[in-house]
């Protein structure tokens, strides 16, 4: 957010993400950085829509194989999977009754759905991306089942 102080440029990465990278600008690491419980598994909340609860048993089956989703972050799945239901019923009225409606006056107007899908994909965008569900996004998260790479010939040197 530009001009906010204490959060204008850059999102910090991860320290995980630093370790695994070596460190590479060598300042000191945040051993303080708080670990949430990651979920093993989570059904729908009941009040979600039909298509959202769709994309959640969709989506949250590979964050939990990926190991990457903390209790702290289901509020972002059920905001990704409610835009997305919205998403999908902005659509439906857009393909129900066009992409220009009659107005208050009788005249031709933008169909108010097209501003209500773009605010729920401009929201799936975001939330999405704090989930990594998108490809830049995705090689910003470090998950649980990361493997550290292992030199085959370090054996040797350590005998």
């Amino acid at each position: 957010m530009p001009g906010v102080a204490g959060r204008s440029g850059r999102r910090p990465k991860p320290t995980a993400q630093k370790a695994l990278a070596g460190n590479p600008g060598k300042r000191k690491l945040n051993k303080d950085e708080p670990d949430f419980s990651l979920v093993t598994n989570v059904d729908p909340p009941e009040w979600l829509e039909r298509r959202a609860a769709e994309v959640w048993k969709m989506i949250v089956p590979e964050l939990l194989r990926a190991k990457v989703l903390a209790l702290t972050d289901l509020h972002n799945v059920e905001a990704f999977c409610t835009a997305y239901g919205n998403w999908r019923l902005a659509q439906e009225s857009v393909e129900a009754h066009g992409i220009v409606v009659s107005g208050a006056t009788g005249g031709p107007v933008k169909n108010p759905a097209l501003t209500a899908a773009k605010e729920a994909m401009s929201q799936m965008v975001t939330f999405g991306s704090m989930l990594g569900l998108d490809p830049a996004s995705r090689t910003r998260i470090i998950g649980g089942n990361k493997q550290k790479s292992t030199n085959e010939f370090a054996a040797l040197l350590s005998s």
